[in-house]
């Protein structure tokens, strides 16, 4: 067998093609939280703290040069070495609040699956029933 069919038949296993969509829609959902942070939470969170931009709390770790702006953009591009502390705290609240509504998503689904009724008992065999039947009959 060659390796080219070796190659598809691994590509066309259902744990693969499952994978792949989850990855698809991780991708997908994880911008969809980073969005919900970035242009609701964080501007709410902000205000709180006196209108804090997260985004821009930094610690230079060099020397600026001259007349170097103080945002974390102005001096990367200036090549000085900051400790950008505050994408950090950006990053742990995207985590954190995809880490609870995926929690949400999975105890809800364990709640539908507790819901489903349980299957109803097997038909026991005919010979069974007949036996049953034979017992009763002699009962009386």
């Amino acid at each position: 067998m060659g390796m080219m069919q070796e190659f598809k038949e691994f590509a066309v296993k259902g744990n693969v093609i499952d994978l792949a969509v989850g990855v698809i829609i991780g991708g997908a959902f994880g911008k969809i939280v980073s969005s919900l942070v970035d242009d609701v939470i964080m501007p709410v969170v902000g205000l709180v703290f006196g209108k804090l931009d997260f985004s821009n709390l930094f610690v230079v770790l060099g020397t600026a040069p001259e007349g170097t702006a103080r945002t974390l953009a102005a001096m990367k591009q200036a090549g000085v070495p900051v400790l950008a502390y505050g994408n950090f705290i950006t990053v742990a609240i995207n985590f954190a609040i995809l880490a609870f509504i995926i929690f949400l998503m999975v105890k809800q689904i364990n709640r539908l699956k507790r819901e489903t009724p349980p299957p109803p008992p097997a038909a026991a065999p005919e010979d069974i029933v007949l036996l049953r039947e034979i017992r009763d009959s002699l009962k009386k």
